[in-house]
């Protein structure tokens, strides 16, 4: 039990730049509090006292803000950093090393008891606050879900998903989809995290590419109609051959 605890408080360390001493991590960190009480929850609910394990739970919502069901599974080394207004439901399973941020629900969506309701996320996820992770599906190892992001289908391992609903950006090569120097990413924040925003900057960029290559058509037709091989009356005036398209001005607009 202890070297459990103190494997916990090493990861609150280790992921939380502003946790100062093991001591502060013990003591003033709900998300510690919560995972040691739902420990006790999810054994009583295991073994048959059922009553029991929810009134713990329901003690431990009330003290630290978080609400997990006793059936619940939740591996080592799992941070839920700040966690206000978390609600993880009975039939979720969190992996080793997961990372959980405030206002995040792993839910479900049937109404069939004993069935599997609620998500399964693999070792290493990161979700994002105020995400929703709706289904009965698997979330792969190293993904990361967006701030907000509401994912109702499965997300590969590591990949991201942002956005509502959510969308998928593959991972390259094996490697985390938003290719970020560091393993873990707070909040789930991606260099490369919108994938309509990627769309749209490949389509600017090809309708300014096309436009330039048009301009210089334009120049070699005018060329040759000043040799004589062409009829002047067949080029355009100035203002059409020049380059009018801002790619530069919308990739700002997109963010890019």
């Amino acid at each position: 039990m202890f070297s459990r605890l103190r494997s916990d408080i090493q990861c609150i360390l280790e992921r939380d730049p502003a946790a100062r001493s093991a001591w502060e991590a013990l003591t003033c960190y709900p998300g510690l509090h919560a995972l040691v009480l739902h420990r006790r929850a999810h054994w009583c609910w295991e073994h048959g006292f059922k009553w029991a394990g929810r009134f713990i739970s329901h003690l431990s919502r009330w003290l630290t803000g978080i609400e997990i069901h006793p059936g619940a599974k939740i591996g080592e080394r799992v941070f839920f950093d700040h966690a206000m207004g978390v609600v993880i439901g009975e039939t979720a399973e969190i992996g080793d090393g997961c990372t959980i941020y405030q206002g995040v629900s792993l839910g479900g969506t049937s109404l069939y008891k004993g069935a599997k309701r609620h998500p399964t996320l693999g070792r290493n996820v990161v979700v994002g606050a105020g995400a929703k992770v709706l289904g009965g599906f698997l979330v792969g190892d190293g993904a990361k879900i967006g701030s907000n992001a509401v994912v109702v289908k499965p997300v590969p391992a590591g990949a991201t998903a942002v956005g509502i609903p959510a969308r998928i950006i593959l991972s390259k090569t094996g490697e985390s989809a938003d290719v970020t120097t560091t393993q873990f990413s707070a909040y789930g924040i991606t260099l490369e995290d919108d994938p309509v925003s990627q769309a749209m900057k490949g389509l600017i960029d090809n309708a300014s590419s096309q436009e330039h290559q048009i301009a210089l058509l334009w120049q070699a037709i005018e060329k040759l109609s000043d040799n004589g091989r062409a009829h002047r009356d067949c080029v355009p005036d100035d203002a059409a051959r020049q380059e009018t398209f801002e790619a530069e001005k919308l990739n700002q607009l997109m963010g890019k």
